[in-house]
């Protein structure tokens, strides 16, 4: 049976969300989450804990030649969070994935703010066709995570750079005031569900960065005690103030919408994702901006309705030649029924039977509490 539609009293979520629920008041899964990492991080303590933070991390990286890893893909929030890394005076080493699809922008941005802070940068080039296994896998499984081998190996990457450098604070660019966090049902990731989906639909091995396993995981957070902060929590985080002082500081352009200095998340987010799926990536954001005060409720119900998720013809043909398909067999796994990370093989059963200790160690801030509150909660 078809579910009414419903969109959230509070922000612009909806129905399209196959895992949100709404209280008696309209008011979706999503805002309570958010309201949840308000109360940890409350603005009006944001200086103390800032500095508090800060402090342990320097105390800890007294020795090392770098204090801190932060992982740089050239947009605003990795580009910020470097910004304020050197403003706070810690000593990162930023890290740069290169997946072979990122913008010739993105790249810049990458340079110049490096040059201009004078920071170590450690580019990290994968295997071309290991990269295209990974990705045509998760195409032909027709999920709607087909950007996560990318987001998976960053991680992996930056946790395996940590903990060979001896570095015990990873800082994570992302910002739950201003991009939200993804529906699991939209975005779901854990290596279990990456090599059951490339076990099935790829064909090659994974050489050229390691995959990160939970073990490994496990390895990193609780023996070499590596800690990821989200940096951006502790600030009142403006998305337009923030671009205006990287455009005049760093010399950083914007690359024109939401994760797109990156040419197969521009196909995958738009393209791919509202025309197989009803998602539309800009109701996460917008929300988000809601919620934080940035934008109204209305102008963000505007934006949705002013139009569908814009895509670039030129760019969908691209990623499918570089995805090695013919337009014809590129269309034949388009028009595969979509399936879920239900449909395979994942860790998720065993994170919510394990919800209790997860929940401990998030409150002990050894796992970041989003963790706890998207998969376990």
């Amino acid at each position: 049976m078809d579910i009414e539609y419903q969109r959230c009293s509070r922000c612009v979520l909806d129905t399209t969300v196959s895992d949100i629920w709404f209280d008696d008041a309209g008011v979706c899964k999503y805002c309570h989450i958010h309201d949840e990492m308000d109360r940890l991080h409350p603005l009006e303590n944001m200086e103390k804990d800032l500095k508090r933070i800060v402090n342990r991390i320097k105390r800890d990286g007294r020795d090392k030649t770098y204090d801190c890893i932060v992982g740089v893909s050239g947009g605003r929030d990795s580009i910020h969070t470097l910004y304020m890394a050197r403003q706070l005076g810690l000593r990162p080493l930023a890290v740069y994935f290169d997946n072979g699809w990122n913008t010739d922008i993105a790249v810049s941005n990458i340079r110049k703010a490096t040059d201009l802070l004078r920071v170590d940068l450690r580019r990290v080039k994968a295997d071309r066709e290991e990269v295209i296994d990974l990705q045509r896998a998760f195409l032909k499984a027709s999920v709607p995570d087909a950007d996560i081998p990318t987001v998976y190996a960053i991680h992996s990457v930056l946790y395996e750079t940590a903990a060979k450098e001896g570095v015990r604070y990873i800082l994570n660019g992302h910002s739950f005031r201003t991009e939200g966090t993804s529906p699991i049902s939209w975005t779901y990731m854990d290596s279990r569900y990456i090599k059951s989906v490339h076990n099935k639909f790829g064909s090659g091995v994974v050489r050229s960065f390691k995959f990160m396993t939970l073990w490994y995981l496990l390895y990193c957070v609780f023996i070499k005690r590596i800690r990821e902060v989200r940096l951006l929590e502790y600030v009142d985080y403006n998305k337009k103030k923030v671009d205006e002082d990287l455009a005049l500081d760093l010399g950083w352009v914007y690359y024109g919408g939401y994760h797109h200095k990156n040419l197969y998340t521009k196909f995958f987010q738009s393209f791919l994702l509202p025309n197989k799926f009803n998602i539309d990536k800009r109701k996460t954001e917008l929300s988000a901006l809601v919620r934080s005060g940035q934008l109204t409720r209305e102008d963000a119900i505007d934006q949705l309705e002013a139009g569908a998720y814009e895509y670039d013809r030129s760019v969908v043909m691209y990623a499918v030649s570089k995805l090695g398909w013919k337009l014809e067999e590129w269309e034949t796994i388009f028009y595969r029924a979509p399936r879920s990370h239900k449909d395979f093989r994942t860790y998720l059963p065993l994170i919510r039977l394990l919800r209790l200790p997860i929940w401990i160690a998030c409150k002990l801030r050894i796992l970041p509490y989003i963790l706890y509150l998207k998969y376990a909660s």
